[in-house]
């Protein structure tokens, strides 16, 4: 075996490996999140999927997963992190169309989705800000740690193919605004190559809505308002303006504070 063989099945071996421990922590989120919940059926009644249920579900979301792969162009991104959120957006893209394609009402599987997600992203973002949560108590200085340190992993601005980013400063806030997003590229392949519009908005109401919640999870000052963010490239914009805001305008409880000096307007 040559030395090139080698390397090529080096990679083939370690994504397995990571495509398992990612495949993992998704079943243990999907079993978690609709074990407890009251869905909703195409006829109004309400239902609670059994074990088997939800287990026939997860190997339909494997299965479709499978066959979507190939259209994710996972070879063609530049670096480990822009694959590894593909990898991910292979997976919602996949339980979407399969919670589609069951017996249960669309915002009944839609909210499904965007729950088990969010199981899923607020334990990884948990983990990449717990150091900066735990040396500063300062929610601005939190959020620009954490999001400088998810800059360098998993959302390094490469550049398209991969992550494309202008990256910028003002005041205490940082402003990320994106002009290519892999994953969003990829649900927006399948949604036009499959002609599935549908698996394009299913993302956008997942992926899209955690950034919100997330940067309040960051902050971790017991505020909401975090987070701002005008265009998204899902919607069709060039650019997702996103901006993390050191001070927010709302407290837990949703009712407004006096604001601090924010640049996100």
């Amino acid at each position: 075996m040559t030395t090139h063989d080698d390397t090529i099945e080096y990679d083939l071996v370690h994504w397995r490996i990571i495509r398992w421990i990612l495949w993992r922590a998704i079943r243990k989120s999907a079993h978690r999140v609709l074990m407890d919940r009251s869905l909703r059926n195409r006829t109004g009644r309400e239902i609670r999927w059994l074990r088997r249920e939800i287990d026939s579900f997860l190997n339909q979301v494997a299965s479709e997963a499978a066959r979507l792969r190939p259209l994710a162009r996972l070879g063609a991104l530049p670096d480990f992190g822009s694959r590894l959120m593909v990898e991910l957006a292979i997976y919602t893209v996949a339980a979407d169309r399969t919670l589609r394609g069951s017996d249960l009402d669309q915002q009944s599987a839609r909210d499904a989705l965007a729950d088990i997600g969010w199981s899923v992203y607020r334990r990884l973002l948990a983990l990449s800000s717990l150091p900066a949560r735990l040396v500063t108590r300062d929610a601005g200085k939190r959020l620009r740690w954490s999001i400088r340190g998810l800059l360098v992993f998993p959302f390094r601005p490469v550049g398209a193919p991969g992550y494309a980013a202008e990256v910028f400063r003002q005041g205490e806030d940082i402003h990320t605004h994106f002009t290519h997003c892999p994953p969003q590229s990829f649900a927006r392949r399948i949604a036009e190559e499959t002609d599935d519009p549908e698996a394009l908005a299913g993302f956008a109401n997942s992926w899209c809505q955690y950034d919100w919640p997330g940067a309040d999870l960051i902050a971790a000052d017991g505020h909401r308002g975090h987070y701002i963010r005008r265009r998204t490239l899902s919607a069709g914009d060039p650019v997702c303006d996103m901006c993390w805001a050191a001070h927010p305008t709302h407290t837990a409880n949703g009712h407004l504070q006096k604001p601090g000096v924010s640049t996100c307007g």
